[in-house]
């Protein structure tokens, strides 16, 4: 079916919205003034990275991706950019034959910052205490962790193959014992990366030393700081105070395109922004109904208008960049008011004069509820108020925090919320969707979804050792299932993929992304 032109007044809506300067990140309450006048004191052999991520805290659950992605801290396993494992304070691994324990091999010889050695007891107390606590490990059903000489043995409950993706995980980082105090608590960043802490300044800043030097003209010092306001970052990049800055808004895009300071570099990342929904709802517990928001939503428009990036219209949930779970022969989601509109009568929804829907004595309005961490969603949610109005349907866009969402998920009184889903968070996706599409539905996913095959095809996946001969072809059939069900129920509703935009010094040589977004690979950066 053809795809529906855009209407006049959806046309003047998105590029009203477009040509918007994201004055809703000022909720943050930043001051741009601040912040520059701050970052003076860098030398100019310190490289100055800024990013939106604020430092909530030491404890590896809540913001340890910093130290992933500043090189100062190491995981067991590490990933390659194709999502191929590979090793990382783990020398190799191999898996029982019936799946259910895991050994890896650790080398001797490590030092962690401070000059103690990182011993198998070292790393296994980290995993201990990643596994009672809130992170990806709970996910394998761990029964027992021992160390045998010189390699960690994990038994499982059951097989779970996923697990070496698990230990990549910034959750699941090794900090020397000395980063802890006698509770437990992490009161020190002491890691095994090439750079080490020298300061740090909760919750915007914190500096790094490479522990030996590096070849040639090799990055020595480098400084994170947090820098909520798009525009302020750009800023920074143009007057030469940063010289790495991430998650570039479209108009800061435009801005520095033909920068004399700096260059820009973009990916695809495996993120996608989502209309997750409430199917146990009374309004949209009907398939109908879900698919006719699906119909009504103009993808490559708002991509467009507010991502100045057509070929960021999510045709399906999981992008281009998993490749093995992006099925392009899937029929593509798409536009079709006119279909829309049949569905919402089939399912006994009548037009009334005043252009909504009504069936029994009840509207069909729903909230949509959003957060500002991520300056297009407010814009996109408002987008898809306009286009679901155009079918009848009222909504009521409410923006909050990002916490709403879960909280809403858990109490169960969510209707509608837009999120942007890292499908990425782990290499291997079959975690993430665990969480978000098992049984219970998940804070980032399904909710009141009665579905039983998705969950049993995950499972089915999970099962498959991450080493096994032909892993590939026989999960095949599993994945292409699971992508199909997700297109055909509409659990969640696709709305636009995501690119990475990072703006690069030009007195730096040697910058490229990481695709899973684990580090910023500053060890390899060389000054010009």
């Amino acid at each position: 079916m053809a795809a529906s032109p855009p209407a006049p007044r959806r046309r003047a809506l998105l590029a009203l919205l477009a040509a918007c300067p994201w004055p809703l990140a000022r909720a943050h309450g930043d001051d741009s003034g601040a912040q520059v006048h701050a970052l003076t004191g860098a030398g100019s052999d310190v490289l100055t990275v800024v990013g939106p991520w604020e430092l909530t805290g030491l404890d590896p659950s809540y913001a340890g991706y910093m130290f992933t992605r500043m090189e100062v801290v190491q995981t067991l396993l590490e990933v390659d950019d194709a999502g191929q494992l590979q090793p990382g304070l783990a020398s190799a691994w191999e898996v029982s034959g019936d799946g259910l324990q895991w050994r890896f091999a650790l080398p001797a010889g490590r030092r962690y910052h401070d000059g103690s050695e990182v011993t198998p007891g070292s790393i296994l107390a980290c995993l201990q205490r990643a596994s009672v606590r809130p992170g990806v490990l709970q996910l394998a059903g761990i029964r027992d962790m021992t160390v045998q000489g010189s390699e960690l043995v994990l038994s499982l409950r059951q097989p779970f193959g996923p697990l070496p993706y698990l230990l990549t995980h910034y959750s699941t980082q090794i900090l020397a014992p000395a980063s802890f105090d006698a509770q437990g608590k992490v009161v020190a960043i002491i890691g095994s990366g090439p750079f080490r802490i020298r300061s740090i300044s909760l919750p915007q800043q914190f500096d790094v030393e490479r522990v030996q030097a590096g070849p040639g003209r090799a990055v020595q010092r480098a400084r994170y700081i947090s820098v909520s306001r798009a525009e302020t970052r750009t800023l920074l990049v143009q007057s030469g105070q940063a010289d790495l800055a991430f998650s570039l808004d479209p108009p800061s895009i435009r801005a520095l395109q033909d920068s004399a300071r700096a260059v820009l570099l973009s990916a695809m990342l495996p993120r996608t922004t989502i209309l997750k929904l409430n199917a146990g709802h009374p309004f949209l517990a009907d398939v109908r109904v879900r698919r006719a928001i699906a119909l009504c939503i103009e993808r490559a428009g708002i991509a467009r208008a507010l991502l100045r990036d057509p070929e960021l219209g999510a045709t399906q949930l999981l992008p281009p960049s998993l490749a093995r779970w992006h099925d392009s022969r899937l029929a593509p989601l798409h536009t079709d008011l006119r279909l829309a509109r049949r569905l919402l009568e089939e399912a006994g929804w009548r037009l009334s004069a005043d252009g909504t829907r009504w069936q029994g004595g009840q509207q069909l309005q729903l909230s949509l509820t959003t957060f500002v961490d991520r300056p297009e969603l407010p814009l996109i949610a408002t987008a898809l108020q306009e286009e679901m109005r155009q079918i009848g349907m009222a909504v009521r866009v409410v923006i909050g925090n990002s916490s709403d969402i879960p909280a809403g998920h858990r109490s169960g009184q969510l209707q509608m919320a837009l999120a942007a889903r890292n499908y990425g968070n782990l290499p291997d996706p079959v975690a993430s969707l665990l969480q978000d599409f098992g049984r219970q539905g998940g804070d980032w996913g399904a909710m009141g979804w009665g579905n039983e095959e998705v969950p049993a095809l995950l499972a089915r996946l999970a099962a498959i050792p991450a080493t096994a001969t032909g892993q590939a072809e026989r999960g095949r059939a599993e994945r292409e299932r699971i992508v199909a069900i997700l297109q055909e129920q509409l659990p969640v509703i696709p709305v636009v993929w995501y690119r990475q935009t990072c703006a690069v010094s030009r007195r730096l040589r040697g910058a490229s992304i990481d695709p899973f977004e684990r580090s910023y690979r500053i060890a390899s950066l060389q000054w010009t």
